[in-house]
């Protein structure tokens, strides 16, 4: 066999475990698990809401063939090279070091590569900005080593959540190192506002199979956003390097029906109508102020009705703002008229 004949089988070998590889691919996705890593898997973690899905998009329809694209020729203008102009073909190398057509595209080309992923790049930045009308707002708090949760709509006081110990993981057969002893819980189906900021350090709440990662800086209040497509147990960790123990931060969310949502919040001492809800947005904080309001004139114009002596009016208490009115104004002497009266 002729080094030719070699190089192309080697080739064609390679080839074909390329294609095979290639082909099983669909199958090992399809056994992916959802919410964690996979063992041997390939790409992604299956996506579980609408932003991850468009990530996938962007990944698999965008990014992949431009960088196959880019690889096959980078790699076909080297061996074109080796063959070429190696000693043995092209014993008199050319004189000249400079080509300006070659260097203007070289320089052109990419831009215009760079140019035609930002088109897409940019539709994806705003759909993580644009947050729609949120159900609910977590606070992710890191600290050194672990996070801190937060409902403020349903009156939730903040709540720590570290790594199970590993004979407890083994236990529950959950993840060492991934599960939470107190986990984010979230209802399916709603778009949940996560405000995320640090008290330490600069942390990161990551969470791939939703597309998030945020930093967590201290001092500072950053927003991300979701919205789970399915019920289920979904894993994260701390991906900012923030100290010794790093590793042991993971990120758990526990997406689960209304009903046993609403179970959990009244097992931590919450409540679902966001009135009763010491954290209520600001329009329900402005319509308590209100209300207040109205309920302390209302008061006061009831004790002044009963402090008023029998059979004399009571006090004009003047105006809504508490304001008092020309009735009620004190009376005072004419100076004028004081010297002709005497």
């Amino acid at each position: 066999m002729g080094m030719g004949t070699r190089a192309r089988a080697i080739v064609g070998g390679g080839m074909a475990a390329l294609g095979a590889v290639f082909t099983a691919a669909p199958a090992w996705a399809a056994g992916d698990l959802v919410g964690q890593p996979t063992p041997g898997g390939l790409g992604l973690q299956p996506a579980a809401s609408p932003l991850k899905v468009e990530a996938h998009q962007f990944h698999d329809f965008v990014l992949m063939p431009i960088i196959t694209a880019i690889c096959l020729l980078v790699l076909g203008l080297l061996i074109w090279i080796v063959i070429r102009y190696n000693k043995k073909s092209n014993p008199t190398p050319a004189r000249w070091s400079h080509n300006t057509l070659i260097e203007v595209i070289w320089t052109v080309v990419p831009v215009l590569i760079l140019v035609f992923i930002a088109l897409f790049s940019f539709r994806l930045l705003f759909a993580y900005h644009d947050m729609p009308t949120p159900d609910l707002t977590v606070k992710a708090t890191g600290n050194q080593w672990n996070w801190a949760y937060e409902y403020p709509d349903q009156g939730i006081a903040e709540y720590i959540s570290n790594m199970l110990p590993e004979d407890e993981a083994q236990a529950q057969n959950v993840p060492y190192r991934l599960a939470a002893d107190e986990p984010i819980v979230v209802p399916v189906g709603k778009t949940v506002r996560v405000l995320v900021t640090a008290a330490d350090v600069i942390h990161a709440f990551a969470l791939p199979a939703f597309g998030l990662k945020v930093d967590a800086v201290p001092g500072r209040v950053n927003e991300t956003w979701f919205r789970a497509d399915r019920t289920g147990v979904f894993y994260g960790q701390c991906s900012e390097l923030c100290g010794v123990d790093h590793a042991f931060m993971p990120i758990q969310i526990n997406v689960v029906t209304q009903a046993e949502f609403e179970a959990w919040v009244a097992s931590k001492g919450g409540s679902m109508t966001p009135a009763a809800a010491p954290g209520g947005t600001a329009a329900q904080a402005a319509a308590g102020t209100e209300g207040e309001g109205a309920r302390n004139v209302a008061s006061d114009a009831t004790g002044a009705a009963a402090a008023a002596p029998a059979g004399q009016p009571p006090a004009d208490t003047g105006a809504v703002d508490g304001s008092p009115s020309a009735a009620s104004a004190p009376a005072v002497p004419d100076t004028a008229a004081a010297p002709a009266a005497q």
